[in-house]
């Protein structure tokens, strides 16, 4: 792995992200009786159904359901919120409030996160541990900080042992925070990219055990619920792109050749200064935002292969990167450049500069190890080594525990230690984290994310400001499948 770089970012933040097959061939379906291809070009990038607050309050319906969705050539049965893939984007500012009336129109029990917003753990509010059964509906309640960072966040379900099933059947959706200080740009993109897996009669395919273990893949990756869609710009303009990785567990290398690609902000809110890209990373969870400044030239958005580790042997064998399907780079929409035309566009102003918890007291620092693999290999059992454990510290998620105390006020630092075979993304609720060492490697600069990857075994040193918001939450892998196999746990801050 090259060392990180201006010109080459690992938006995860891990050491050890290399090249495997990936599902090139995973956008067509190719099981089962009478199965057809499912690829087709689409037409031009359509985007969510935005709703935007009013008055500092947005108040917003979501019915969490069975949905029927046009997907490439074939009709599809998923789940989706109003049944639309993605769910409608919220967009908000700083200081608002967002209150969601959530009907579960499912067969098993549901709740919402809202993914990376600063915003209370406790009531009604981003509370993981309020489950919603079938028939019910539950009224959210979120309030913004008045200096919440502007950027791109999402929702999504959050139950335990059905969020992986949940997110996988379509439910997500795009949340923006605005600028206070507006951007100068041509336009504004939102790209919500997912993966699913579709038998032959278009329903939703289960994941096997395999599948689960490794963290499932599925076989057609969508932008904003589309096949391979086209964008079209002309040369000479600049695009805001929010990109948001909604897979349960696919990483994506993204790439998009022949134009010039600065990073505005990852996660959480703007950098201080746009930086040029060749490629980001981002693990499931994470989202970025780019400036693509327009050449004549046409592109594609591409995602290469991620290696992110291989099952232990005495599981049957090394099974790399966790994919299910062989190939290249997948192309994920096309961008096609017309002559330049006359922009009057400013330049972009820098960020402020970014909080550098490193210059900060401690007040406590902790070790959090994750751990995967047999229960005979993790003396869990004497068993026969045939069941998976996915465990923080040694043990798996107990709802009714609590795993770690802090105080609100103070700053921690964690060492994220992954003792396994498969890089793991880790995800902390309501707190950014500053990541301080990536491996052996010190990270120099204040880098704010909400999802951490600790490759396999490897090492990532974090720092946590519990500045506000008493109650109870949870940390966990965002590698939706072994969140649901047990490697999450609980923070009470105080």
């Amino acid at each position: 792995m090259k060392p990180l770089t201006r010109r080459h970012l690992l938006v995860l933040g891990a050491a050890g992200a290399g090249a495997t097959a990936a599902g090139a061939a995973g956008l067509w379906l190719t099981t089962g009786p009478g199965a057809q291809p499912l690829y087709t070009q689409e037409l031009d990038l359509t985007e969510p159904h935005v709703l935007t607050s009013r008055d500092r309050v947005l108040e917003v319906q979501l019915v969490a359901a069975p949905a029927q969705v046009q997907i490439g050539r074939r009709e599809a049965s998923v789940q989706a919120y109003n049944d639309s893939l993605p769910g409608p984007t919220l967009r908000v500012g700083p200081g608002d409030t967002i209150r969601i009336s959530l009907h579960n129109g499912l067969l098993a029990p549901t709740n919402l996160h809202v993914h990376g917003l600063h915003v209370s753990p406790q009531g009604n509010s981003d509370n993981r541990f309020v489950s919603v059964a079938p028939g019910e509906t539950f009224d959210y309640e979120f309030t913004l900080p008045a200096d919440h960072p502007p950027g791109t966040y999402w929702y999504h379900p959050h139950h335990h042992g059905h969020a992986a099933d949940q997110v996988a059947g379509g439910l997500y959706g795009a949340i923006v925070v605005e600028d206070t200080e507006p951007i100068s740009i041509t336009r504004e993109r939102l790209m919500v990219i997912s993966d699913l897996s579709l038998d032959a009669d278009g329903n939703l395919a289960r994941a096997d055990r395999m599948q689960q273990v490794m963290g499932r893949e599925g076989q057609i990756v969508l932008v904003n619920g589309q096949i391979r869609p086209q964008l079209r710009a002309a040369a000479g303009e600049r695009e805001r792109w929010r990109i948001i990785n909604a897979c349960p567990s696919r990483y994506l290398r993204l790439s998009l050749s022949g134009q010039q690609v600065r990073l505005l902000s990852r996660d959480n809110g703007r950098l201080p200064e746009p930086e040029g890209v060749t490629e980001v990373v981002l693990a499931p969870g994470n989202r970025v935002e780019l400036l693509v400044e327009t050449r004549e030239a046409n592109s594609t958005l591409a995602a290469a292969p991620v290696d992110r580790g291989s099952m232990s042997p005495m599981m049957g064998g090394a099974i790399g990167g966790g994919t299910q399907s062989g190939g290249g780079p997948l192309e994920l929409c096309s961008l096609t450049v017309s002559p330049s035309m006359s922009t009057d566009l400013r330049p972009v102003t820098n960020g402020r500069p970014l909080r550098d918890l490193r210059k900060e007291p401690l007040a406590a620092a902790r070790t959090l190890t994750l751990g995967a693999g047999t229960d005979a290999e993790m003396g869990m059992g004497s068993g026969q080594g045939s069941m998976m454990s996915f465990t923080i510290n040694g043990r798996t998620f107990d709802p009714q525990r609590v795993d770690e105390t802090t105080a609100v006020g103070t700053v921690e630092e964690w060492a994220l230690v992954n003792s396994s075979s498969m890089d793991h993304p880790l995800h902390l609720h309501v707190w950014p984290m500053q990541v301080i060492h990536d491996g052996d490697r010190e990270v120099t600069e204040p880098r704010w994310q909400d999802v951490v990857n600790v490759p396999a075994r490897g090492r990532v040193t974090i720092r946590v400001a519990f500045d506000d918001f008493p109650g109870r939450t949870v940390f966990h892998c965002h590698i939706l499948d072994h969140e649901d196999q047990g490697m999450m746990a609980t923070v009470q801050a105080i």
